[in-house]
């Protein structure tokens, strides 16, 4: 329940977007933000709090991080523009990051066996990509007969239940040996992803060469850069680098960091393409993302069987492949002037999305000691939660880049008062807005005008999204070993003897 409803809420306000563009007069660069600034605050703080879930215990820190959420949906509920809804969002980016990694760390420390392991963690996989479906059809039921703050609002029930269930159910565990927190590791990690974001975000407005851009790019990757140094010589890392020199966990992590930047830039499009150029409202563009979902979970549940027969990298390999050919796919059928090309994309990414994440996962978390689940399972969540972001990110800025370039190209727009044309050139949204508005032929070129632009931004983003796809293929195919090969006595210890206390880190376990 708690990982369906942050995953379900990287989605959520996708469909909302063209509501928000008319009620909160939201520019492309904000709609981005939106979305961004949940996912950075998610993804930059995700590791603290695998390591503080590992000292202070998992079950307490998943309380901890449903009570935040509960108190970000409120205000993000009753937000009235656009600055506020972004702070807002980033509080509930806080609870998801204490929710994500203590699902999983708990799940590994409950399930001990083999078999039984892989299973919940496809299971949970499965979990996870539902909830990148469920998301944008919440969004769209409530949208059809409430106001856009209900698609926060419905959260706080979910997680009220949640928070009972887990107080009653879930059992307790923590590292008894894990360190202290590491605050600075976690301020340079925030600040390097922020500057790295804002730079990528505003490029569209400002300028890819202009000195904010250029700064904000430079200053990003410096203090990530000095995260990385600060981290190797820590005796308490947020992140234990030296980890990413196993080969199992680095191309895992990174394999399902690119495979999500693709999915979530993807989605942050295709959600406007379905309202924008084919007319759909936001419940029948939410209903139209649902077939994702039968191949998504479908994959996740064959996976750890084809694992076992065919390995690691050829599972995780064929997702991948599967991604991509889904992404070329869209490319193919940019101009999207029927939804039938759309499914059949949907289809491909959602059986791929299934087939590499249980093992990729599983890849990762057993490089580490079950003690370590924590901070193995923040470091994958934190790799998903970037790369989303900056597909976000990149994708959106592409795509604005190009829809602004075919924009400024169009002399007649020149007419139009400076205000109106700011609207315009904010997002394919305001532009349709202000052709409605108008009316008349002048209506109807500009709409065209958009409608154009648009299109070529999202052909220039379908290709970094399988340039970036391809990448990931070709990473996994090269680096990933075939098999897993437990070489820890801890990891192995987990699989092979019944679960003892003091053998692992788990307290006074309860059947979950």
């Amino acid at each position: 329940m708690s990982l369906l409803l942050i995953t379900m809420d990287t989605t959520v306000l996708n469909v909302a977007l063209p509501t928000l563009v008319k009620n909160l007069h939201a520019s492309m660069v904000q709609l981005q933000w939106f979305v961004d600034s949940y996912l950075l605050v998610f993804g930059g703080l995700i590791l603290v709090s695998g390591s503080l879930a590992d000292r202070f215990g998992r079950k307490w820190v998943l309380q901890a991080g449903l009570a935040i959420f509960i108190v970000g949906s409120v205000l993000s509920a009753f937000a009235r523009s656009a600055g506020p809804l972004i702070a807002t969002r980033a509080v509930m980016g806080l609870g998801g990051a204490l929710i994500m990694p203590t699902t999983l760390a708990i799940i590994t420390n409950v399930f001990t066996n083999a078999r039984e392991r892989a299973t919940a963690l496809g299971i949970w996989s499965g979990t996870e990509g539902i909830g990148i479906v469920v998301g944008p059809i919440v969004s769209g039921l409530l949208l059809a007969h409430y106001w856009w703050g209900s698609i926060f609002l419905i959260n706080v029930p979910i997680a009220g239940l949640a928070m009972l269930a887990g107080l009653l159910l879930l059992p307790n565990s923590r590292d008894p040996s894990a360190p202290r927190p590491d605050p600075l590791g976690a301020i340079l990690s925030l600040a390097g992803l922020a500057l790295l974001l804002l730079g990528i975000i505003e490029a569209d407005s400002w300028g890819w060469t202009s000195p904010g851009v250029v700064a904000s790019l430079a200053g990003g990757l410096v203090l990530l850069g000095i995260f990385a140094m600060v981290e190797l010589r820590s005796d308490h890392p947020m992140l234990q680098v030296r980890l990413f020199a196993n080969r199992r966990f680095s191309v895992a992590s990174a394999g399902a960091a690119l495979a999500f930047f693709a999915l979530l830039g993807m989605l942050f499009l295709l959600t406007q393409d379905l309202q924008f150029l084919l007319g759909y409202s936001p419940l029948q563009a939410g209903l139209r993302l649902a077939p994702l979902a039968a191949p998504l979970f479908a994959g996740s549940a064959v996976a750890p069987l084809l694992e076992r027969r065919f390995g690691t990298k050829a599972t995780v390999a064929s997702g991948m492949a599967l991604i991509t050919a889904a992404l070329a796919w869209f490319r193919l059928s940019t101009s999207f002037q029927s939804y039938t090309p759309i499914l059949y994309g949907l289809l491909l990414i959602g059986l791929g999305i299934g087939f590499m994440l249980p093992p990729a996962i599983d890849s990762i978390l057993g490089a580490l000691p079950l003690a370590q689940s924590g901070v193995g399972a923040a470091s994958n969540s934190a790799m998903i939660q970037v790369g989303s972001a900056l597909g976000v990110a990149v994708l959106g800025s592409v795509e604005g880049v190009d829809y602004q370039s075919s924009i400024h190209a169009i002399s007649f727009l020149k007419i139009l008062p400076n205000s109106v044309l700011s609207f315009v050139n904010g997002s394919v949204g305001g532009a349709l807005t202000v052709a409605r508005s108008i009316g008349g032929s002048l209506g109807t070129s500009i709409s065209n005008a958009a409608v154009s632009g648009f299109l070529n931004g999202s052909r220039a983003a379908d290709v970094a999204a399988i340039a970036v796809a391809t990448t990931a293929t070709v990473l996994v195919i090269g680096l990933l070993p075939s098999r897993a090969t437990r070489t820890n006595s801890a990891a192995a210890s987990v699989h092979n003897k019944p679960h003892e206390p003091g053998r692992t880190s788990t307290s006074n376990p309860k059947p979950a």
